[in-house]
């Protein structure tokens, strides 16, 4: 009996290029588990490629069922929600936390919600203790193999970085739709701008 393929887990805090890479999977031609529930916004305007019921992992796991073989986006906190019982690829996105905060900030602001309610520098601080559990975690976990990328790297080097991707799924995706799904244009607060 052959192994199920892997669930494709794409993960990261808020705003750290979660739909950047989930874009970048669908367009490589790998099937992806979403729901379009979210739609896409003005911060967003590619969309945010979301499954509702991932955010209700810790009671409900019964949709792991159909992600095997496609990618699911999944916040950094219910990572280790997951079960551990088949086997997962994660790509865990990464951004400089001062971009993150700036961009959720802005996100919340131009929806007509209010700020964080948190100093940004707490904020970054819970961030990054956040993402230290969760790869222990993953590091503790065999079956959860993890390619991490920067995006900062793979708006700078969109090719490179569908090319490391690629390899880490296996090769079969199309690395040269991958390239286009990435828009500098749309990385935005950066701290280079006012």
């Amino acid at each position: 009996m052959t192994d199920p393929p892997p669930v494709i887990i794409v993960t990261g805090v808020p705003r750290s290029g979660t739909s950047m890479a989930m874009q970048m999977l669908q367009a490589g031609g790998l099937p992806i588990l979403s729901d379009g529930v979210r739609a896409p916004d003005v911060s967003n305007p590619r969309g945010y490629l979301e499954f509702e019921p991932v955010k209700r992992l810790r009671t409900d796991r019964s949709w792991l069922d159909q992600a095997s073989g496609k990618a699911v986006k999944v916040i950094h906190l219910l990572v280790p929600e997951l079960p551990t019982d088949r086997p997962y690829k994660v790509i865990f996105m990464h951004r400089a936390l001062d971009q993150v905060v700036r961009s959720q900030s802005r996100m919340l602001q131009a929806g007509g919600h209010a700020s964080l309610g948190i100093a940004p520098e707490r904020m970054m601080a819970v961030f990054s203790a956040q993402i230290a559990s969760v790869q222990a975690w993953l590091a503790a976990h065999p079956n959860f193999e993890v390619c991490e990328l920067q995006h900062a790297e793979c708006v700078v080097d969109p090719g490179g970085m569908a090319e490391r991707v690629n390899r880490f799924l296996g090769g079969h995706l199309d690395e040269a739709r991958m390239r286009l799904v990435v828009d500098p244009s749309l990385h935005r607060n950066r701290g280079d701008q006012a």
